[in-house]
């Protein structure tokens, strides 16, 4: 008996990006602009999750990770204050012991010197990436550069903060010291005069709304063709050659997927066999609607872990790390209390009328993002982990998407960030 004969198969064609934020939407618009015909699919809308709330800085001087040396003496005394600046959520602290095992791997001082070259390189280059991105989208408006100010109280915490401004220094990263509440003043006035000392960063830049800065990324890629649709990716299945993307309505088939889906990406690169570890820093904020103080500058509250930075017409303060997975639900005294010291902090300083929130970032124990061909099929390209330098290294990791995408060789030496490093 003959058997019966089936046309085969075209090839699949074409890349899918998984993940409407600030990495996904500005790799797929690197993508269609190299002739890609390029598919963005989002499970809940542009900028809806982590990329809408952060405080919309471009931190190119922020290159030492948190897993610093000697990290883990401090440790206990911030995890165990459920309002400190850095905690862990007790009902996530078993979940999250394998990944702190690796934070504290990380912080020895050849891996801790060995992460700071990567990510020094990883800056430079999303640097001249992004001044080139905003200059392609006529972008200057979206773009604040007014500084920022690192501030210290007494000269016993600025003294401490001076290796690193040394180690920035030594990376290219252009600084000044102000060692007087008046020379901190004539920058932001305003201040309370506890805070004695301050480090600025001239260089540093914002946009105006990281919300606005996505969508308008986002809009260059459908007006020069690209798609965009809404759908929950369930799983990822490799294919010979190309991906088959698993969704809630339906099956999709790629020649190449890049999954940068920030803290979703993990259950995604599980379906592939890939276990890799990557957790969360939830963030807390409140922005305001209109200016309740008269913000000229970034300012960063380091020994208090949090920011206050303008938004549009407003300001949103925010920070601090707060380890508690994906499930737990928020806990708004952390923000409340970022409030009532910026109230303490900032002379006329009115905290009404904000809007809490709360976000994951997406984060791996040495800080370094995953850029790398998926062990799991080498069709599929990581981009995630970035933690709270996603926007700051959106420009750069694009282009070393759209390089591993074309088999080309990437920008910058891309092994620091490889998915089998742990």
């Amino acid at each position: 008996m003959a058997l019966a004969s089936f046309p085969e198969l075209a090839p699949p064609t074409g890349i899918i990006v998984i993940g409407g934020g600030i990495i996904g939407v500005t790799a797929a618009l690197a993508l269609q602009s190299e002739g890609h015909q390029v598919r963005l699919i989002e499970r809940t809308g542009i900028a809806a999750e982590t990329s809408s709330g952060n405080a919309g800085a471009f931190a190119y001087a922020d290159i030492e990770p948190l897993a610093t040396p000697g990290i883990m003496r401090k440790a206990p005394k911030w995890l165990l204050d459920p309002l400190g600046p850095l905690s862990l959520r007790p009902g996530y602290a078993l979940r999250m012991t394998p990944w702190m095992l690796k934070f504290w791997r990380a912080s020895r001082k050849d891996r801790y010197a060995a992460a700071v070259q990567a990510q020094s390189a990883m800056m430079q280059f999303s640097a001249q990436a992004q001044e080139a991105l905003i200059t392609r989208l006529k972008a200057q408006d979206l773009i604040r550069r007014q500084g920022q100010l690192q501030l210290y109280e007494g000269r016993a915490a600025f003294a401490a903060s001076q290796p690193g401004w040394a180690l920035r220094r030594r990376h290219g990263v252009v600084c000044e010291m102000l060692e007087s509440p008046g020379a901190i003043a004539e920058i932001q006035p305003g201040v309370s005069p506890r805070f004695t000392h301050a480090g600025f960063t001239p260089e540093w830049m914002n946009t105006v709304d990281p919300a606005l800065w996505t969508r308008h990324v986002a809009r260059a890629f459908t007006e020069a063709g690209g798609q965009i649709e809404t759908a929950e990716v369930r799983a990822l299945k490799p294919l010979s050659p190309g991906v088959e993307v698993q969704t809630a309505t339906g099956t999709l088939r790629a020649a190449k997927v890049v999954l940068a889906a920030g803290a979703w990406s993990k259950r995604l690169a599980a379906t592939l066999g890939d276990r890799l570890p990557l957790d969360t820093e939830r963030g807390y904020n409140t922005t305001f609607p209109t200016a309740a103080f008269d913000l000229r500058t970034h300012l960063t509250f380091s020994d208090h872990g949090f920011v206050v930075t303008r938004i549009g017409a407003g300001l949103r303060v925010g920070g601090a790390v707060e380890l508690g997975g994906m499930e737990l639900p928020p806990n708004y005294r952390r923000a409340e209390i970022l409030l009532d010291k910026a109230r303490s902090f900032l002379e006329g300083f009115d905290p009404r009328g904000g809007k809490q929130w709360m976000g994951y970032r997406p984060s791996m124990p040495d800080s370094l993002p995953v850029i790398d061909q998926a062990p799991g099929s080498r069709d599929v390209i990581y981009a995630f982990g970035h933690g709270h330098l996603g926007l700051t290294q959106s420009a750069g990791t694009a282009q070393l998407v759209a390089a591993l995408c074309a088999g080309r060789r990437p920008g910058i030496d891309l092994s620091p960030f490889r998915a089998t490093r742990f």
